[in-house]
Formats: C-alpha cells, sequence, structure tokens
C-alpha cells in the first residue's frame, strides 16, 4: 500500500483555507494538466459528510477513467476524509488536516492507497504509480503555496 503525508504551511486565516478546500471546483487548479482531471458531477455545495463527487481523470497513458470520491467524515474547519467510491485504485482514503498556527494554517494530507490486481499491480505501485502520485502531490504543493502566498 502506497502513502503520502504532507505537510505544508499556508499564510492565511483558517476560514480563507477552508472555504477554498471545501469547494471541489478548485481542484483542477490543484492538478497538472496531464492528469487530464475534469470534474463530470458535483452539486456545487461546499463540503458536506456523504457527498460524492465524480471526474474524468488520465492518470496513466492517457485512458481516461472515471473516478467517484465520497465525504466520509467532516469536522467544520478542522479535517474532511474523501475516498474512492468507484475509480482506479482499490483504496483511496485523504484525510486533509487544518491547524491554525501562527501566522497561518499548518495543512496536513495523509494519503493511503493501494491499485487493484494483486502482485501485478503491487509491480505497477513500485514502478508506476508511487511516481505519479507524488508529482501530483508535488505540482499540488507549489499550486497551494502560490495561491496562498498571493492572496495575503
Amino acid at each position: 500500500m502506497g502513502k503520502i503525508f504532507r505537510k505544508t504551511f499556508l499564510k492565511s486565516d483558517i476560514e480563507t483555507c477552508w472555504e477554498f478546500f471545501s469547494n471541489a471546483e478548485n481542484l483542477s487548479n490543484l492538478t497538472p494538466s496531464n492528469v487530464g482531471f475534469v470534474i463530470s458531477d458535483y452539486d456545487g455545495k461546499s463540503l458536506y459528510e456523504g457527498q460524492k463527487i465524480s471526474y474524468m481523470v488520465k492518470p496513466l497513458f492517457n485512458i481516461s477513467l472515471n473516478w467517484t470520491t465520497e465525504i466520509t467524515s467532516l469536522k467544520e474547519e478542522k479535517e474532511f476524509v474523501d475516498i474512492q467510491i468507484k475509480g482506479p485504485f482499490k483504496i483511496w482514503h485523504h484525510r486533509h488536516l487544518f491547524k491554525e498556527k501562527q501566522g497561518g494554517v499548518e495543512m496536513i494530507d495523509i494519503i493511503h492507497y493501494k491499485i487493484p490486481y494483486g502482485i501485478f499491480g503491487g509491480i505497477v505501485e513500485k514502478l508506476i504509480v508511487k511516481k505519479k502520485v507524488k508529482e501530483i502531490f508535488d505540482f499540488r504543493d507549489v499550486q497551494i503555496k502560490k495561491i496562498f502566498d498571493l492572496s495575503h
């Protein structure tokens, strides 16, 4: 199983951070264009438990895949969890944590993922998927810092 842990300090207040990250439409600004990320079904509301959001992605080899996530837990201005209910992963669990700190907000992402197909999937995860997921979150980290450093 793959795991990503990211801690990012944002020069912002908790309300602004929460508003930004609880709006799924902002995800496309945080995803590299080569992933082909497009929201295909979203009710336009701020996050809530049970909310489902669907996307089209092209994570590897320019092959389009449907991906649907669900918000499974939410504590206003503190944290939320999204899990994949349909898509390229066997398991996708992404916990977003927000902590007020002096001068800003510390945002922590903890992602656990596993791809299907047993041993073959494990090999593909080690050779390709791990690097790709890391690249996506590296890009996301840079974009977040640009957005929040410019907003204040």
